[in-house]
């Protein structure tokens, strides 16, 4: 099979040395292409700025902002069988970038934000897809119910949800794992490398599933 992953956390610009991000690793969407490797499959991994080494063997992008994984996403999605969405893509962007580094102030500083562009709803949105639609839900509360959301209003066919502060920056995860078809099923906190190998076992079984009834 031809995997698509992304990973990594993007980089909003705000002047020339600044930028708004969030504290993803990038070390689950790297696991997975590791896993999907080992697996005998294709992958393209488009990876936002992290400090880690691309696995061998996959075709690498690297991007930054969230409107380069956007156009990358774009370019390899419909060659793909199975597409996951692991970067953590940044909700939000400054409305304006300045040229030139802001100065510090003694009085207050606004900055206008606007809605980043949705890549994963852009593809949920995709009539008559072929591949599989994996996103992946970091959530602080309520975590079923917000993964539950998701996985409707972006049209996946699975959604991972974890909670965030057990994964960010760490090594392990736990994980909860929601389908289309409203099963559901937990794997317990272990290292990304072992889930990552569990989840390419689940992505591969559920496309062959699914293109099985589109028969």
């Amino acid at each position: 099979m031809r995997f698509l992953i992304t990973a990594g956390p993007t980089r909003e610009p705000i002047d020339p040395v600044r930028y708004i991000s969030n504290r993803s690793s990038g070390k689950m969407g790297y696991a997975i292409a590791e896993a999907a490797l080992e697996a005998g499959h294709d992958v393209v991994l488009i990876s936002a700025p992290v400090p880690l080494e691309p696995p061998h063997n996959a075709k690498f992008v690297s991007v930054c902002t969230s409107d380069e994984m956007f156009g990358a996403v774009h370019r390899y999605a419909d060659g793909s069988d199975v597409c996951v969405f692991c970067a953590a893509v940044a909700d939000y962007k400054p409305a304006t970038v300045s040229p030139l580094k802001i100065k510090k102030r003694t009085d207050k500083i606004s900055l206008e934000l606007i809605p980043t562009r949705d890549i994963l709803r852009s593809l949920g949105d995709q009539r008559n897809r072929n591949f599989l639609l994996v996103g992946f839900a970091a959530e602080t509360d309520h975590v079923a119910q917000n993964a539950e959301k998701k996985l409707r209003e972006k049209n996946c066919d699975i959604i991972i949800a974890n909670d965030a502060r057990v994964a960010m920056e760490s090594d392990e995860n736990e994980l909860l794992i929601l389908f289309r078809d409203g099963e559901t099923k937990k794997i317990s906190r272990a290292p990304k490398k072992f889930l990552a190998r569990e989840l390419i076992k689940i992505f591969q079984n559920s496309q062959q599933k699914r293109l099985t009834k589109k028969m």
